[in-house]
C-alpha cells in the first residue's frame, strides 16, 4: 500500500511524537487560561501614514460552520485569550477544514495587511 493511501489518524508519526514529548513544556496539549505574561518586546503592527481603519464585512458561513465559530468564540472567551471589542477595525472568519474533519478558524487580515508598514531586515 502507498503511503498516501494509508488512513490518516490523529496521532503524529513518531519522530514528530517525540519531538511533541521533548517540547511539551512549550507545546501544550491545551490552551492555557491566561495571555502570556508582558514582555520586553510587544507585537506592533505599525500602519502607513493617513491609513483609515480597515472593516470588512463577514463572509456568509454554513450553519456547521456558524455553530462552530460560536463554540470557539465561547471557548476562546472562557480562557481569557480574546475579549470583546468596539475596534473600528474588523475581518471576515473563514475556515479550512483539518484532515480529522474538524475546522479551523482564520481571519482574513488582508485589508489591513495591505496597508502595514512591512518590517524588513536583512537575513544574516
Amino acid at each position: 500500500m502507498a503511503e498516501n493511501d494509508r488512513e490518516r489518524t490523529s496521532e503524529p508519526p513518531g519522530k514528530i511524537k517525540e519531538l511533541l514529548k521533548e517540547f511539551q513544556d512549550i507545546l501544550p496539549d491545551d490552551l492555557p487560561n491566561e495571555l502570556p505574561p508582558y514582555r520586553t518586546h510587544q507585537h506592533e503592527i505599525v500602519e502607513e501614514p493617513g491609513s483609515k481603519p480597515t472593516f470588512r464585512a463577514p463572509y456568509r458561513l454554513s450553519p456547521t460552520e456558524l455553530t462552530d465559530m460560536r463554540k470557539q468564540i465561547e471557548y476562546l472567551l472562557a480562557k481569557g485569550l480574546i475579549r470583546p471589542s468596539t475596534s473600528p477595525y474588523g475581518a471576515p472568519v473563514l475556515f479550512t477544514p483539518k484532515p480529522d474533519g474538524s475546522l479551523r478558524m482564520s481571519i482574513d487580515y488582508r485589508a489591513l495587511n495591505k496597508q502595514t508598514i512591512k518590517n524588513k531586515y536583512p537575513i544574516p
